[in-house]
C-alpha cells in the first residue's frame, strides 16, 4: 500500500489552529493519512437536525428533568396528613373504657334498634372504635339546651377513622338519639299546653264547643328535613339509605333517598311527601340544583353530615357541598364531616375555613396493618408499557397460583374429590365502563371475573355479592386414571382438538368502583 506524499511533511504553522490549511478532521475520513493520533481536538458542532434527533423534538436549553420517580403511587402517602403517635396511643387507652353500646348516653330505644336492627346479624354486638370515639363525644354536644343553632353556636366535628370501620353508625346513632331527645321535651310540652287550654277553656265557656283539627293542614317538616346526609355516589345514597330504614323501624322516623337514579317526580313525591321527612340522604349536586329554585328546603336542618369529605369537599364538589352549607348555617346546630383519609388539600381547607373544628381520630388512620402486604407496580415498565389491564390480570395470577391449596377427600359411596379454597380478590377502578371492560380482559386471560356497578340490577347485584363472598370451598372431581396398558385397552382415534385455554380455578375476581 503506497502512502500520500503529504504525509510526511511539517505541520503548516501558518494558520491559526496550527493544523493544515485544508483539513477538515470533521468529516468521517478526517482522520485518514495521518502519522500521530490526535485524540485532544474540541468536538465539532452539531447540526440542528442532530441535536433534534437526539433530544426527541425537545427544546435542549430547556431545564432537563430529573429521574422518573420509581413508585409514583406512593405519592398519595406523602399527600396524607400525619398523625402523631402519642396521639395514637392516647387514643387507644381512652377507647379501652368501653366495651358496649350500653355504655353509651343513648336512649333505651336507640341502644335497642342497634342490637334489634342495625346489627341483628351479629353475635358479638360491640361498637368499633370509631363508634367509641365519636359516639360519646356526639352525644355531649347534642345535649338540649347547649346549643341554639346558628354559625356562632355551631358544634364542627371531623370523623376521619379507615373505610369500613362503622362511620355510618358513628354519625347516625347520635343524630337519631338528638331526634328523640327533642321529641320527648316536645311532646312533654305538648301535653301540658293542651292541658292548661282545656282549662281556660272551661273557665271562659262551658257550653263552647272546640273546632275540629283541619285535617290538610301540612306537617311541619313537609320539603323541610331536618337532617341532611350528602354522600358523593347514589351507590352510597342507597347503602347509607339502608342503614337508615332498617333503624326507622324502631326508632320510627322518616328517611328519605334521592339521587340521578330517580324520576323528579319520584324525587319530588319524597321531599313533600305529607308526612313529612326527618333525614335526606342525597348528593351535593342534586340538592344544590334543588335549593335554588326552594331555599326553605334547607331552613329547617338542624344536623348536616358530609360523608366523604375528601370528596365532596374536593374541586369537583366543593362549590356544590359549600353552598349547601352557607344556606345551612342559620339553623345548624351540629356540623359532621366524615372521611377515610385526611389529605392535606382537605386539611389545609378545614383549617382556614373551620379552625375551631374538633377532630376524632381513630389510632389506625394513615397506617397499614402488618397483615397487609403492600406492592406498587410500574406499569410503564416492561413488559406492561402502559397497560394496566396486563398489570392487574399478570398480579392476579401471581396471587392465584401462590394461593392455592388442594386437599385431597374420598367419601365412602361418593367418588375422590378435590377441595380447592378459593382466592377472593376485589379490582377497585375509578369509572363505571371500566368495570365491565377490565371483567372482560380478565376472562379473556383465564380468570373468573364478574363486573359489578350501579347499573347491574338488584337481584343480579344480591346473587353476584353472596357468590362472591360465600366462605364455602370448592369440590371438583377428579377423573379416575385411565389404564392405558391394561388387557381390555383398545386404541381410539381421537379427533384433533385445539388446546385448552389456561385457566385459573381457584380465583374469583369482582370488579367494581364501590361495594355499595
Amino acid at each position: 500500500m503506497a502512502l500520500a506524499p503529504k504525509v510526511g511533511r511539517p505541520v503548516d504553522k501558518s494558520t491559526p489552529s496550527r493544523r493544515p490549511a485544508g483539513r477538515r478532521p470533521n468529516t468521517p475520513f478526517g482522520g485518514m493519512n495521518q502519522i500521530r493520533a490526535d485524540l485532544r481536538r474540541a468536538p465539532h458542532s452539531r447540526s440542528e437536525a442532530e441535536i433534534k434527533r437526539s433530544t426527541g423534538g425537545r427544546d435542549p436549553a430547556q431545564k432537563e428533568r430529573g429521574p422518573r420517580e420509581t413508585f409514583r403511587a406512593l405519592k398519595m402517602q406523602r399527600s396524607l396528613s400525619a398523625v402523631p403517635y402519642e396521639r395514637r396511643n392516647f387514643i387507644k387507652k381512652k377507647l379501652s373504657d368501653i366495651e358496649s353500646f350500653d355504655d353509651f348516653d343513648l336512649m333505651p330505644v336507640v341502644k335497642e334498634a342497634v342490637a334489634t336492627q342495625a346489627l341483628s346479624e351479629l353475635v358479638d354486638i360491640s361498637p368499633t372504635p370509631v363508634q367509641r370515639l365519636a359516639i360519646p363525644a356526639l352525644t355531649a354536644s347534642n345535649k338540649i339546651g347547649q346549643s341554639k343553632g346558628g354559625p356562632q353556636d355551631m358544634e364542627q366535628t371531623l370523623i376521619a377513622a379507615e373505610t369500613g370501620s362503622g362511620k355510618t353508625l358513628a354519625y347516625l346513632l347520635p343524630v337519631l338519639n338528638a331526634f328523640k331527645q327533642i321529641e320527648a321535651i316536645d311532646a312533654e310540652g305538648e301535653t301540658r299546653r293542651k292541658a292548661d287550654e282545656e282549662e281556660k277553656r272551661k273557665e271562659n265557656n262551658v257550653l263552647e264547643l272546640e273546632a275540629p283539627p283541619l285535617s290538610n293542614a301540612p306537617h311541619p317538616t313537609t320539603g323541610r328535613p331536618r337532617a341532611i346526609i350528602l354522600v358523593p355516589t347514589s351507590e352510597l345514597v342507597s347503602q347509607v339509605g339502608t342503614v337508615a330504614k332498617n333503624l326507622s323501624h324502631k326508632i320510627k322516623f322518616r328517611s328519605a333517598l334521592i339521587s340521578s337514579v330517580y324520576t323528579g317526580k319520584v324525587i319530588r313525591n319524597r321531599l313533600f311527601a305529607p308526612t313529612g321527612i326527618d333525614i335526606l340522604i342525597s348528593t351535593p349536586h342534586l340538592l344544590a340544583s334543588i335549593a335554588e329554585s326552594d331555599p326553605n328546603i334547607l331552613s329547617r336542618v338542624t344536623h348536616l353530615v358530609i360523608d366523604e369529605a375528601d370528596s365532596l369537599l374536593d374541586r369537583s364538589f366543593a362549590p356544590s357541598t359549600s353552598a349547601i352549607i352557607d344556606k345551612a348555617t342559620p339553623s345548624l346546630r351540629q356540623l359532621i364531616l366524615c372521611s377515610a383519609t385526611i389529605p392535606r388539600s382537605l386539611d389545609n381547607r378545614l383549617r382556614t375555613r373551620f379552625p375551631d373544628m374538633r377532630r376524632l381520630v381513630t389510632p389506625n388512620l394513615h397506617a397499614i396493618p402488618r397483615r397487609v402486604q403492600l406492592g406498587v407496580i410500574d406499569v410503564d415498565k416492561e413488559p406492561y408499557h402502559g397497560n394496566k389491564n396486563l398489570a392487574c390480570a399478570d398480579t392476579i395470577w401471581s396471587i392465584g397460583k401462590q394461593a392455592a391449596e388442594h386437599v385431597m377427600s374420598h367419601t365412602p359411596g361418593h367418588e375422590q374429590t378435590e377441595r380447592i379454597d378459593v382466592k377472593r380478590i376485589l379490582v377497585f377502578v375509578n369509572e363505571r365502563g371500566k368495570t365491565t371492560e377490565v371483567a372482560e380482559f380478565l376472562n379473556f386471560k383465564g380468570i373468573d371475573s364478574t363486573a359489578l356497578n350501579r347499573d347491574t340490577p338488584e337481584q343480579r347485584h344480591n346473587e353476584i355479592l353472596g357468590a362472591f363472598t360465600s366462605s364455602e370451598p370448592e369440590f371438583v372431581p377428579i377423573a379416575p386414571p385411565s389404564n392405558s396398558t391394561g388387557p381390555n385397552y383398545s386404541p381410539r382415534i381421537i379427533a384433533a382438538q385445539s388446546p385448552p385455554r389456561r385457566h385459573l380455578p381457584n380465583t374469583k375476581v369482582l370488579v367494581t368502583t364501590d361495594l355499595g
